[in-house]
Parts: C-alpha cells; structure tokens; sequence
C-alpha cells in the first residue's frame, strides 16, 4: 500500500493527493504529518526526510520526497502516459513547465502569499508589493502559453504539469492581491475544474 506523509493543507501535499486521484490507485494518507500532533520536525520523521518537509511518500521500492518528483514518479510507476508520456521530448516539455512552476513561479509568490494570507510579519509591506508584482509578471507568462496552447500548459492533453500548475493558479487567486486580467488562464481554470481532483483539492484551507 502506498503511503501519503503530509496535512492536506499543504499546496505540496494536494498536488500529490491530485495525483493520485487522477490514477484511481489506492493509498493511505497519513494527514496529520507536519502538524502539532506529529511534527516535521521529529526524529521520526527527519529519518525519511532530512529536509523537514511534506509530502513523503513511501511505497514498496522507497521513499521519496520532492512534490514534482513524486508526481512524474506515480505517473510513470502506473504507466499513465497521457499524463507523463515516454517519447523524450514530450515529456522534456512537459517537465519543463514542472520545473519553472518550482524554481520561477513558486519563488516570486513567496512574500506576498506569506505576507497576505499567513499574515507572517516577516514581510513588511515592501515585500509583499514586490512580491506581488513578480508574481503577476510570472502569471502573464503562463497565460501567454496557455494562448498558444488554448488548452493545457504543454498542448493539447492534461498532463501532471497542469496538476502541479493548477493548484499554483488557485492559489494566485485565492491571494488578496490586485489580480492581472489573465483570460487564458482564466479559461485554463475553467478546464482544470471539469476535473473532480481539482475542484476537491484546489481550495482546500491554507494552514
């Protein structure tokens, strides 16, 4: 039986529970990891995971952490090739968007999302104005592909680009922030909720 290490509220962790909605496969959710209850940063936890962070997922080959990894890792493990398919540059384009999702769009929405909707005091309102407007710049990005796309963020399939990218989406507008116009991605979002992962996961409570 799989094993899912993470409280649902993290965005991490609900890319990986969208995931595995999309594969139908069974699992056991251990949600109250990275609370109060049974924290991130116990012994116990440390030894799968030295980071300290969700999602862990372990199932008979190993661990693995790293939300993006474990996704691409589930899509491939079940042969699901709409979402992550074999040939070499379908995948590459793919991943690729994985990636900036990870290393461009998560980074710039940091101040801003922590600021807003954390309310941590860390990030004076400098920050957070900063922070928004690298977010929104990202945003446009992304709504410029999906224009050219007019369907998902690497073409025409829904693949785990769009899980990881979707829920990054959400939660741009679910941020008290002044939204850019963005229509593709307006129209994006509108597809992704034909999905029943997305509209479960999507707005689950931020911690």
């Amino acid at each position: 039986m799989l094993r899912l290490l993470g409280r649902t509220s993290s965005i991490n962790v609900r890319k990986v529970l969208w995931t595995l909605a999309e594969l139908n496969v069974p699992f056991d959710h251990e949600a109250d990891w990275a609370t109060p209850e049974r924290p991130a940063t116990s012994p116990e936890f440390l030894a799968l995971n030295p980071n300290g962070l969700v999602p862990v997922l372990i199932d008979a080959h190993g661990v693995l952490t790293e939300s993006n990894t474990i996704c691409r890792y589930l899509a491939a493990r079940h042969s699901r090739t709409d979402l992550l398919p074999r040939a070499p540059e379908q995948r590459a384009r793919i991943e690729m968007w994985m990636d900036w999702q990870a290393t461009e769009l998560n980074p710039a929405w940091r101040a801003a999302f922590l600021g807003l909707v954390r309310r941590d005091p860390a990030f004076d309102p400098a920050a957070i104005e900063a922070s928004s407007t690298a977010w929104s710049a990202k945003m446009h990005i992304l709504d410029r592909q999906l224009a050219t796309t007019q369907a998902y963020v690497a073409g025409d399939m829904f693949t785990v680009a769009d899980i990881v990218l979707g829920l990054s989406v959400h939660r741009y507008f679910a941020t008290p922030l002044a939204h850019a116009a963005l229509p593709a991605v307006r129209g994006y979002v509108t597809r992704l909720n034909e999905r029943d992962g997305f509209r479960r996961l999507a707005s689950a409570q931020y911690p």
